[in-house]
């Protein structure tokens, strides 16, 4: 069960959590700063915590308080400090099911990829009459996900895994089946949490928006809420578009 994750920048450490918002800007050049915060809802957070004595893992980053951290913000900046494209990563936890996090990244095409078959980020730019154009589109799929996974910690991969993530275990199954096995293995709340969890991204651009796919957009700024129940089974593949 070891080396397996999730989406757009902070999807990826996301892909287990049930309550996201990652606010951001990208930069002329491809540079971009990321500001996230994750956090599990009440049935995941104790379901994660009984896996936690079911795999063996344990947790001493806050041991002085007393507290075992569900989700641990120094694992995952560890995991990802020598990630491609990343020039800093910063995790902290604001919880023992909270976290707080930066990630500053250098090149976007590059972010979590290790060569162009496993590149899930597209970007281009030019200019037009002086002014800054761009693209960059951001695509997911059953291939590009097993590179991703390498990038994430181990303990965040064994809760995916004893999910049974169909994304994460290449299993083909529908978001209602899904449903229904998360339904009778761990009980209909945490079905219920699964299937109610988003993920809401606002990115600011370096110029105005003309065209989003799969969001929306105002001015300079594109927002997006993606369905965590669609990360995680990825029966069909998905993408985000920005055009500015």
């Amino acid at each position: 069960m070891r080396k397996l994750i999730l989406l757009f920048a902070a999807f990826i450490v996301l892909f287990s959590s049930c309550s996201s918002q990652v606010s951001g800007v990208l930069r002329g050049g491809g540079s971009a700063d990321l500001v996230i915060k994750a956090s599990l809802q009440p049935r995941m957070s104790a379901l994660i915590r009984s896996l936690k004595t079911v795999l063996g893992n344990s947790n001493t980053a806050i041991a002085a308080s007393g507290t075992d951290l569900i989700l641990d913000g120094v694992s995952i900046t560890r995991s990802m400090q020598a990630s491609p494209g990343v020039s800093s990563v910063q995790f902290t936890n604001s919880g023992p099911a909270a976290l707080d996090g930066t990630i500053a990244v250098s090149k976007v095409e590059d972010f979590l990829s290790s060569g162009a078959s496993t590149q899930f980020i597209t970007f281009s730019e030019s200019s037009v009459n002086g002014k800054p154009s761009g693209r960059i589109l951001i695509s997911l799929d059953r291939k590009t996900i097993p590179a991703l996974l390498v990038y994430f910690s181990a303990e965040t991969s064994d809760y995916l895994s004893a999910l049974m993530a169909p994304a994460v275990i290449d299993e083909d199954i529908s978001k209602t089946d899904y449903l229904s096995l998360v339904s009778s293995l761990y009980g209909q709340g945490v079905a219920d949490e699964i299937q109610a969890a988003s993920i809401n991204v606002t990115l600011q651009l370096p110029g105005p928006v003309t065209s989003v796919r799969g969001g929306s957009f105002t001015g300079n700024q594109a927002v997006f809420d993606v369905s965590v129940l669609d990360l995680l089974v990825l029966d069909t593949p998905l993408s985000w578009e920005i055009v500015w």
